[in-house]
């Protein structure tokens, strides 16, 4: 039984002129689970295709007839391939027309089938070509996650599934034109995330600027956001630019916006929704293109229904919501954290810095971490800079702190793990000098990389 055609299935789009041939081809990958639409008109699927960033992000594949009135079906596939080069197009060509199939196929032509077509081999020519496309869209994705690693400027830490799922939705949402909404516990690293965003997308080259809403008296935070205008108000001497104007072309980062009095909500609204600024005092608008991005320690939807947050407003904002994960539920990065922190602060320091002792892991396993990465931070550098017997207190024998839920082989294991970290992050990922430093050959360390799940970019300087 074919599974339910979504509309987030990848597409075959089929031209041809004949409306019974597009009518069962339809017809035929609908039954299969595929969606298919067809058209007798190649302008409008290269209007489609063209439009922005559609062509390169588009997850399927085109089948074209050859002989058609509108456009000859190579031209259409070099019109196509001058959109994107690696869509597949799969070409129909009439029957003995084996110098016309060869020739698509020298200009790029996935692969050709004759008519009559047999719709069995059509069917498989396709799922082919619809693999290819996805493992081309995968291959992408990748090589932009790399360099995105490589660039310089802020970076997200960890390899736990919950990091690696808020890696992969930060990166989706790099450069689209939407506001988010950023939820976690005090001390997640949720400014972190914002200038992330920032530091990683198109608007790097403008201003981040991050405002914390709660910590601004109710009667400032008006002109703190919107600017004021000369004679605003007493003392309102020259025309001063708010916040919003100051990050005009980059980002604006709202902490707290729980905080943000009921008064002002409504304006911030208008703002987000007309993306134009008045100062106070003046009434010529301001046009905006900036990103926002709001950041909460609260349930803002549950706000909402009780009335303190205007429901608007948090729909308005939430249009792309991100949840930061507790410490205490990523346990799996704890030792690339404080490795990563006390390096900084050795540095920061001059000091140096000594590996944690297995007994040291395991209190760093065992504790639950209510301040979260910032409670981490503060913990690694009071271990570089007043020492381990300070920050962890005596734990010189093996036994000290140890879970005795956990086995020897856990034990060791997380160990082994921890010292695979350090050499890392100590080393900045390069992998002949933790070779050396470790006494490993290199396919026995990328082993141990692969069984923890460790990875060399994200130890990168």
């Amino acid at each position: 039984m074919p599974m339910p055609v979504t509309e987030s299935m990848p597409q075959i789009l089929f031209i041809d002129d004949e409306a019974e041939i597009r009518t069962v081809v339809e017809q035929l990958f609908r039954l299969e689970g595929l969606r298919c639409s067809s058209t007798a008109n190649p302008g409008a699927l290269l209007k489609q295709l063209s439009s922005e960033g559609y062509g390169q992000e588009f997850p399927g594949i085109v089948i074209t007839d050859i002989h058609m009135p509108a456009m000859h079906g190579l031209e259409l596939m070099q019109a196509i391939h001058a959109i994107d080069a690696e869509i597949p197009v799969v070409v129909l060509t009439g029957y003995g027309a084996v110098s016309l199939a060869v020739k698509a196929l020298q200009q790029g032509a996935y692969d050709f089938l004759e008519k009559p077509f047999d719709n069995t081999h059509l069917l498989e020519v396709a799922q082919r070509a619809l693999e290819k496309r996805a493992l081309v869209l995968e291959n992408r994705q990748l090589k932009a996650s790399v360099a995105r690693a490589q660039q310089p400027g802020m970076r997200i830490l960890g390899q736990s599934p919950a990091m690696v799922q808020l890696r992969g939705v930060l990166d989706a949402v790099l450069d689209a034109p939407a506001d988010v909404l950023i939820f976690g516990e005090t001390g997640c690293g949720k400014e972190l995330v914002a200038r992330y965003l920032h530091e990683q997308s198109n608007r790097r080259e403008h201003n981040f600027v991050a405002i914390n809403c709660g910590a601004i008296p109710e009667q400032l935070i008006e002109s703190e956001l919107f600017g004021t205008d000369a004679g605003a108000y007493t003392g309102a001497e020259k025309k001063r630019a708010g916040k919003f104007e100051f990050a005009n072309g980059g980002t604006l980062f709202l902490d707290e916006i729980e905080s943000t009095p009921l008064s002002l909500q409504v304006k911030l609204l208008r703002v987000l929704e007309e993306r134009r600024v008045t100062r106070l005092g003046s009434n010529q608008p301001v046009a905006l293109d900036l990103r926002i991005i709001a950041a909460t320690k609260t349930d803002l939807k549950q706000l909402a229904a009780s009335g303190a947050f205007r429901a608007d407003l948090y729909y308005r904002l939430s249009l792309v919501e991100v949840s930061l994960p507790p410490l205490r539920e990523r346990r799996d990065d704890l030792m690339l954290l404080f490795s990563h922190f006390a390096l900084v602060a050795a540095a920061r320091f001059h000091k140096e810095y000594q590996p944690l002792t297995p007994a040291q892991v395991q209190q760093l396993q065992q504790h639950d971490w209510p301040g979260n990465v910032r409670e981490m931070r503060n913990m690694a550098e009071r271990y570089v800079l007043l020492g381990p017997a300070v920050c962890f207190g005596k734990t010189d024998t093996p036994n000290d702190g140890i879970s005795s839920l956990m086995s020897l082989q856990q034990r060791v294991e997380a160990y082994e793990k921890s010292l695979i970290e350090e050499a890392l992050n100590q080393y900045h990922g390069s992998i002949k000098d933790v070779m050396q430093e470790l006494g490993l050959a290199r396919k026995t360390l990328y082993d141990k990389m692969a069984k923890y799940q460790l990875t060399r970019r994200d130890f990168l300087e």
